[in-house]
């Protein structure tokens, strides 16, 4: 059991534009970086995880870190992205999350309007700024880790006939579709159907090629695969659906995955630098992201957004409970 009867486990809980984040510290990891940290907990904390994500605790789309220390002394903190299928490389909406928790909680002073967070995630090191008003956390603008295209109008043979997709990196591996092809609009109501859809497409992109990056093999392999349409331009506004891991849908407009449609939008000439490109959620809320620099492969992002604390709660697990670390429904 990953419990035993007198022991109890406390998580912080935010959300950013609707998507969950269980912040919780679970003791010291072994590893010199957050990325060999995370190789570490794959191994040894996955109990853990699933306690903290199945129900009755948690959900299907359930998702969290575990706080470790940063990588070195410029760093403040790190963090082990968790889910209710494993642990990830990237996670923007955590980061935002994460970057307002440590502000609240005092362990970041607030010094000036604009506070700066350095945090360390398993695809690389993140500066994160808050901005502040009457002493809160308006919201989080965080520079992500270089971005790049990978590959374009890849075909797809489907289900739901073929389906033309783009590889891009933002932190991790998403495909890209453009719903304008499907009958299928990313909102709530084809939630089933695009989770469906999701999880076929990245079967087959599975242990594919052009999801190999090119410095740390840990990084490689299709995340998820975003489903998006426009809404707008001036600026450029689109809609997405998110489907990760093995059909998580995310209720944020995926942090590292505005990313990843950034690198994709910059090459196609769809955006200019420092343009704002709305990107929104299923929730309906938005991310405001821009591209900021630029060299001959990738791309330097930023993502802005806001989180919001909703519970503070203290886990137990009954030694009579035969359901122990708990379970999916799907």
């Amino acid at each position: 059991m990953v419990l035993k009867s007198n022991e109890t486990i406390t998580s912080v809980d935010y959300h950013t534009a609707g998507e969950p984040f269980r912040i919780v510290d679970i003791g010291p990891m072994e590893g010199t970086t957050v990325l060999d940290k995370r190789s570490w907990a794959e191994k040894n904390l996955d109990d853990f995880r699933q306690f903290l994500t199945n129900e009755p605790r948690g959900h299907a789309d359930m998702y969290g870190g575990f706080v470790v220390p940063a990588d070195d002394e410029s760093g403040d903190l790190g963090v082990v992205f968790f889910h209710k299928d494993g642990f990830s490389t990237a996670c923007g909406h955590g980061t935002i999350a994460l970057a307002t928790w440590a502000i609240d909680t005092g362990l970041i002073e607030i010094e000036s309007n604009e506070v700066d967070v350095i945090i360390d995630v398993p695809s690389g090191r993140l500066k994160t700024t808050a901005k502040i008003v009457d002493a809160k956390v308006e919201s989080i603008c965080f520079q992500n880790v270089p971005s790049f295209v990978s590959a374009t109008n890849i075909s797809l043979q489907t289900s739901q006939g073929i389906v033309s997709a783009d590889i891009s990196f933002g932190g991790a591996f998403y495909a890209s579709v453009n719903t304008a092809s499907l009958e299928l609009s990313p909102v709530a109501k084809n939630i089933d159907a695009l989770v469906s859809l999701g999880r076929e497409i990245k079967d087959l992109l599975k242990n594919d090629s052009r999801a190999e990056h090119p410095t740390e093999s840990r990084l490689s392999g299709v995340y998820g695969t975003i489903f998006y349409e426009d809404v707008g331009v001036d600026p450029l506004h689109q809609r997405n659906m998110t489907v990760f891991a093995d059909g998580q849908v995310d209720r944020s407009p995926c942090g590292s995955g505005t990313s990843a449609r950034l690198a994709l939008l910059y090459e196609s000439e769809q955006i200019t630098m420092g343009e704002p490109f709305r990107n929104e959620g299923v929730a309906g809320e938005q991310f405001i992201g821009k591209v900021v620099s630029a060299d001959e492969n990738t791309v330097t992002t930023t993502i802005q957004g806001s989180a919001y604390h909703y519970a503070t709660s203290t886990f137990v697990l009954d030694s009579r409970d035969s359901l122990g670390n708990g379970f999916q429904l799907r």
